[in-house]
């Protein structure tokens, strides 16, 4: 075999070793899904309800915590979890999703899931009139965001 040969198929070989080092997809994916879980985030918390906090199912309606996915991919909410300092949770149930710059409003009260809006469906009020910490984990468990909000409510 020819110097020019040897060093040709020696190129071709390394090429192809280096090629065979570049991350496998399933690698590729993992990252994506921690891409996509990092976009969402908590926007807003309400919670002092507008008006006399009177234990009605439309005041407790009155404060809701805002999740928005600010990513460039849509985002299964299914199983993940809100919850206050208090252990009281939320777990997102069904199919919610949020498309690219969506949000969703998690409401403390009853009523009935649809686009743009989730209830609990408690009896009492969750959030903190002076403030608190609302936490959003995935699916598995893992931390997503925290807005810790003073009185009446705010994002941090």
């Amino acid at each position: 075999m020819s110097p020019i040969k040897r060093f040709i198929a020696a190129a071709l070989v390394a090429g192809s070793a280096l090629g065979a080092t570049a991350l496998p997809a399933s690698a590729d994916d993992h990252r994506g899904d921690r891409d996509r879980r990092g976009s969402v985030e908590i926007t807003a918390v309400r919670a002092d309800s507008p008006g006399p906090e009177t234990g009605s199912n439309r005041s407790l309606n009155g404060e809701w915590v805002q999740v928005t996915n600010k990513g460039r991919h849509s985002v299964s909410l299914r199983g993940w979890t809100l919850r206050d300092q208090d252990r009281n949770v939320y777990t997102f149930r069904g199919n919610v999703r949020l498309a690219p710059r969506e949000s969703v409003l998690v409401h403390s009260g009853r009523g009935h899931d649809g686009r743009g809006h989730v209830y609990q469906g408690r009896h009492t009020y969750v959030w903190d009139n002076h403030g608190e910490t609302a936490t959003l984990r995935d699916a598995r468990g893992k931390f997503v965001d925290a807005a810790h909000y003073g009185r009446g409510g705010s994002r941090r």
